[in-house]
């Protein structure tokens, strides 16, 4: 199996298995509003401590995303941005490395010069 297929696998899965869970908040939850979702995410020092790793994971994601999809001429790279605030990084980073690998080997099969 092609690796840019576990990539797009992975992204699936990251977007059933994190909004399993969202949609559950949703359906149990009195207070559904996005303030009371991240309050929600503030409740314990392992979930502050799970927010934060996050945060650095998103932002390290951004530092290489942004920059990588410039240099390989990505269409639509800003898309994945928005993305990640409302679907998942789990969805996102995997996404983007499929996209990204796709285009690699878009490129790799063109003719050198």
């Amino acid at each position: 199996m092609k690796r840019k297929y576990v990539f797009l696998i992975l992204a699936i899965l990251g977007v059933c298995y994190t909004w399993y869970f969202n949609i559950r908040f949703y359906m149990t939850a009195e207070d559904t509003s996005l303030l009371n979702y991240i309050a929600q995410t503030k409740t314990t020092f392992p979930a502050r401590s799970f927010s934060a790793d996050l945060l650095v994971v998103v932002f390290t994601f951004f530092a290489w995303y942004i920059p990588e999809s410039l240099r390989l001429k990505i269409k639509y790279w800003w898309i994945l941005i928005p993305l990640t605030f409302l679907v998942a990084i789990a969805f996102t980073f995997p996404l983007f490395l499929y996209i990204r690998q796709s285009k690699l080997d878009q490129l790799n099969a063109l003719p050198q010069k």
